[in-house]
């Protein structure tokens, strides 16, 4: 039995400019195989590597696999379809299986739009794809598909889902096979070294609007943290991984078992070997101002910060419970710790106009971030916040759902207007930053950092590949007239198909304003539903720890699976590692 994973080759102009990230789902999915006895594993980055079609279907034909899958998150969604389709092109005989966040919610439009596709993954896709392989191994594929929790496929001219499936309650259990992946390929310019995306929770306690995590991952679960330092010093003794950026979305939401993970490093020394990134959010870092400086000992360099808005009415629209004050008191401390900070805006909404997109850039200086990253407002047709604003939603070129291409069209601006503003934003910030701020920013790490950081900036926007400038046809003021976007207006979208997948997030925070409302007092402790970005303490510590009486309760996933890809995943447009939100983030089980 011969198993070939796929990376689609999907660019945007967004996460690439500061390197070549290793898709970590794979390791993750070949890891789980290999521990249910299926070796023979074959991996293709078609992103990494920049195959063509014809490239892939060599490759395809060259292993002579059973059983074919990829992942996929939105954006990257019609060439991961696509790769299968070539897979069925070479043999028809070959299962073709399809994972990730998109097909995940979508899965009714993924296998109407791609007959071809055998079976659609349904959430994290370790223990899943084990007892699909398993099923097709043993001959009992497709007839007992139903009996396999997690998949939706093609039955009886229909499509049908099976029950969801149980989302993998011991993280610790799952040994990624990091060995797959080609290392040598993937480097973080800014700091011309290897770099590794492990992950030391899944899922998020909080459900902002504007998000899936929440949804897909189902509950919020967390890692050892010496597991995931054993992980990380696989990476850097084994692969000569000197950076890492964790792949969580909130990575500090638990401050115990994060604070465990900082000593850690420090213990081993790991501390003094590699440097590391990640996202959180504001209120975490206010909670931590005392033990920022353990942070920083621990190896953390950069902390890219969703302040997302410098209106306040967008912060209340992304239910981001976070006041403008904090941002900047939040960027203050991390920069007084010796760490690199990121301010991370989105902009592209209806209401957005020239005004507030220069209230944006003005903030930025403001509040002094070193980096500042301003993202095209991407709708997630799985979101809550996309169900609320749907109707004034007219592109689904998914292919376009990147964080770089204008989706929205603001009522007050041309899409070709929107985008040259925000290259002005980039341009002046990153102009005042080279000049009078990186080259006196100190010595040592932070100064190299930075450096780095403007190097990467420099070489995608000199290569036209920033924010995908070339193909837009984007080269200053004087074109954002005849700016093409190049959407596929053919493109039409089905409801998100999520009968069975309602996060129970969603229902608790529900259930808990009609208790509130209805005067019900429970017997047991409430768990407080926060907002990403909101809240002015840490996660109960029972909840934190996964106490089943405050564990969000069982129901089906969300960033993508697993360890993700850093896609554009992760990182987004900005020099250095701008984390995208979302989407990005889904990695490995997909």
């Amino acid at each position: 039995m011969r198993i070939l994973l796929i990376h689609p080759n999907y660019h945007s102009g967004g996460a690439e400019i500061a390197g070549n990230w290793p898709p970590a789902w794979a390791a993750y999915l070949a890891g789980a195989l290999k521990g249910a006895g299926y070796l023979d594993i074959v991996f293709v980055d078609a992103m990494t590597n920049d195959l063509s079609e014809d490239q892939i279907r060599e490759a395809i034909a060259n292993a002579k696999p059973d059983i074919v899958g990829a992942t996929a998150i939105t954006p990257s969604i019609y060439k991961a379809e696509r790769a299968l389709q070539i897979a069925k092109e070479v043999n028809p005989a070959i299962v073709t299986v399809q994972g990730g966040i998109h097909a995940t919610f979508m899965y009714q439009q993924v296998l109407s739009e791609a007959p071809w596709i055998d079976v659609v993954i349904r959430g994290e896709g370790e223990e899943i794809l084990v007892n699909l392989v398993r099923a097709v191994d043993e001959g009992r594929w497709p007839q007992d598909a139903m009996s396999i929790k997690g998949i939706a496929f093609h039955q009886d001219g229909k499509i049908v889902a099976s029950a969801a499936a149980p989302t993998v309650k011991d993280l610790d259990s799952i040994q990624a096979d990091w060995g797959i992946l080609e290392w040598d390929k993937y480097k973080y310019i800014p700091m011309n070294c290897r770099v590794a995306i492990p992950n030391m929770a899944r899922g998020c306690p909080f459900t902002c609007s504007f998000c899936s995590q929440w949804k897909f991952w189902r509950d919020y679960r967390i890692r050892d943290p010496k597991k995931v330092v054993d992980e990380i010093e696989t990476l850097y003794k084994k692969y000569d991984v000197r950076f890492f950026i964790l792949a969580d979305e909130e990575p500090t939401i638990n401050r115990k078992k994060f604070v465990q993970f900082c000593e850690e490093l420090i213990a081993r020394g790991l501390n003094e070997k590699l440097l590391w990134g990640i996202n959180t959010r504001v209120t975490d870092i206010l909670r931590d101002e005392e033990i920022l400086p353990l942070y920083r000992k621990a190896g953390l360099i950069h902390v890219s910060l969703g302040t997302e808005a410098a209106a306040q009415m967008k912060l209340d629209l992304f239910n981001k419970e976070t006041k403008i004050a904090d941002n900047k008191k939040a960027i203050k401390l991390l920069r007084d710790a010796g760490i690199v900070v990121e301010a991370q805006f989105i902009v592209g909404l209806e209401n957005e106009t020239a005004e507030t997109l220069e209230e944006t850039y003005r903030m930025a200086v403001e509040w002094g971030p070193d980096l500042a990253n301003w993202s095209m407002y991407t709708p997630w047709p799985f979101t809550n916040l996309f169900q609320e604003m749907k109707d004034k939603v007219e592109i689904f070129d998914f292919d376009k759902y990147n964080f770089v291409t204008p989706i929205m069209k603001p009522a007050a601006m041309e899409r070709g207007e929107l985008l040259d503003r925000v290259m002005s934003n980039y341009r002046r910030f990153y102009m005042k930053k080279a000049l009078f701020h990186y080259p006196w920013a100190g010595t040592g790490e932070r100064r190299r950092y930075l450096l780095g950081c403007l190097k990467a900036f420099l070489k995608s926007g000199f290569e036209r590949k920033f924010y995908d400038l070339g193909k837009v046809g984007y080269w200053g003021p004087q074109t954002r007239k005849k700016v093409n976007f190049h959407f596929d207006q053919s493109r039409t979208i089905l409801p998100a198909q999520t009968q069975d997948w309602i996060a129970a997030a969603d229902k608790s925070r529900k259930g808990a304003v009609r208790a509130a409302q209805s005067g019900v007092i429970a017997d047991t402790a409430p768990v407080a539903v926060s907002n990403c970005g909101g809240g002015t303490e840490q996660m109960d510590e029972a909840l934190s720890n996964g106490a089943p009486e405050h564990r969000i309760p069982e129901m089906p996933m969300a960033c993508g699976g697993g360890s993700q890809q850093m896609d554009e995943a992760m990182v987004n447009g900005a020099p250095e590692h701008a984390h995208a939100h979302d989407d990005a983030r889904a990695h490995a089980a997909d």
